[in-house]
């Protein structure tokens, strides 16, 4: 029987930051697992955003997809996700990346080579974080005995994102979890899931996110909204429809190597709170579908 995803959701860049808290106790008030939290040029914060998800509920997990490597010094990157991870251990779970290249050039940090610089920010990131004195001297990362001198107690898992086949390579490598996109057909999360797997085995955490849409002109939404994302419809990407819907869509991607699967409402949502309502019932259902499974003979 394929495990149970941790089911979450995703707090979008469409929504405004004074509506962080309301949806963050909303998550937790439905039983899912997680809130995903982004940092959008020019948008919402990462780490502020988590702060508050984190401060504003007592037990889920909150993870940031994700913080873009050339728009911060890892050495800063190390000193936040370190301070939210002492404050609230084994609820955070801190996301990097390439981050969007036009929005990189548009603030003048865009590197020439994201890949060397997203292997290198990784490595010291995870470093600083077991509490070790880093000194490096790379093409982009440059640390001179630097140590943290609150590293966590509890270290929290590294996940990394990127969608080209180096850069899933690559974040399997370095991370603790690969950090998927939205919007991709079945057999392109079954292509990612093989790479990840082949350089990390099977049962890796894949983070994905599933664009969702509920109630009236459910599909109409769907298909208005995965442009934004680079999707296209007619080519099954996505959920439209009601509980029933999106618990067998749940369970295909779970059984393509989804851990971690992420409701993200479209941008029009809207009831949002009833998606949230939704969203924790079919996480019942699977957790009660699996109870019994665990009782047959």
């Amino acid at each position: 029987m394929t495990p149970v995803p941790a089911i979450g959701l995703c707090f979008t860049p469409d929504m405004a930051p004074e509506t962080l808290v309301h949806l963050a106790q909303g998550v937790e008030a439905a039983g899912l697992d997680e809130l995903w939290v982004w940092e959008d040029c020019f948008k919402q914060s990462g780490i502020a955003s988590a702060a508050v998800a984190l401060a504003s509920t007592t037990r889920i997990r909150v993870g940031i997809g994700l913080m873009p490597t050339p728009l911060r010094n890892v050495a800063l990157t190390a000193m936040e996700v370190a301070t939210l991870a002492r404050l609230f251990p084994g609820r955070l779970l801190p996301g990097v990346g390439h981050g969007v290249q036009d929005w990189m050039a548009q603030v003048g940090a865009r590197a020439r080579s994201p890949l060397r610089l997203l292997d290198e920010y990784a490595t010291a990131l995870r470093a600083l974080l077991a509490g070790e004195s880093v000194t490096t001297d790379g093409e982009y990362v440059h640390l001179d005995g630097v140590r943290l001198d609150w590293p966590p107690e509890t270290v929290p898992p590294l996940l990394v994102g990127g969608t080209g086949p180096k850069s899933v390579a690559l974040a399997a490598r370095v991370g603790d979890g690969y950090l998927g996109p939205c919007a991709w057909t079945d057999a392109r999360v079954a292509d990612v899931s093989a790479q990840v797997t082949a350089v990390r085995g099977i049962g890796h955490p894949f983070v994905y996110s599933e664009i969702a849409a509920i109630g009236e002109r459910a599909q109409e939404r769907l298909d208005a909204d995965l442009p934004r994302w680079g999707g296209e419809p007619g080519q099954g990407i996505g959920t439209a429809g009601d509980a029933g819907t999106l618990l067998e869509r749940v369970r295909r991607l779970a059984g393509l190597g989804v851990t971690n699967l992420v409701v993200q409402p479209t941008g029009d949502e809207p009831d949002l709170d009833g998606l949230v309502t939704l969203v924790g019932e079919v996480r019942a259902t699977l957790h009660a579908e699996e109870a019994v499974g665990d009782a047959a003979p």
